[in-house]
């Protein structure tokens, strides 16, 4: 990412903490609007709770965008704990535009195309990293356990 870019992404985001609760609620709001068969994937019952946590995530994610390797570890696991979750890489586009029409909302006359550009690049690399994970994590769980040559052993024992 530029550093023009992760500076629009940090700033913009510093105007939506003060309403993060009611950004969370129109987030989840709008997700289960446009895609209503996400729902189940969350156990909690308490929204608000997942609303603090969704809000703490893509803080640190924000704050982090200027270090960008110093957060890779993190989002990678956040994408492989996804997994339990039932996360699909199809869902990752549902997301965005769940969370950009929330930031467009939240930022009133603040959202242009140029803070747009800035959260699309910054999802995209971030959502990018997680995919990356979840499939090398699904590959691992897939692969045959013991290999070549454990098989190839078994075969003339």
């Amino acid at each position: 990412m530029k550093e023009n870019q992760v500076k629009l992404v940090q700033e913009s985001f510093s105007k939506v903490v003060p309403i993060a609760e009611q950004a969370a609620e129109l987030f989840y709001g709008k997700l289960f609007e446009i895609a209503p068969q996400v729902k189940p994937m969350f156990k909690s019952t308490d929204m608000k709770e997942q609303g603090k946590k969704l809000m703490q995530t893509i803080g640190l994610a924000v704050n982090g965008l200027s270090n960008l390797e110093s957060i890779v570890p993190v989002v990678q696991q956040l994408g492989v704990k996804h997994i339990d979750y039932g996360v699909k890489d199809e869902h990752f586009p549902i997301v965005a535009e769940a969370l950009l029409w929330t930031l467009e909302q939240g930022l009133g006359d603040a959202w242009n195309e140029e803070v747009k550009g800035a959260w699309v690049e910054a999802y995209t690399v971030l959502a990018n990293t997680m995919i990356d994970a979840m499939n090398e994590a699904r590959a691992a769980q897939e692969a045959p356990k013991g290999g070549f040559f454990t098989k190839l052993k078994g075969m003339f024992a």
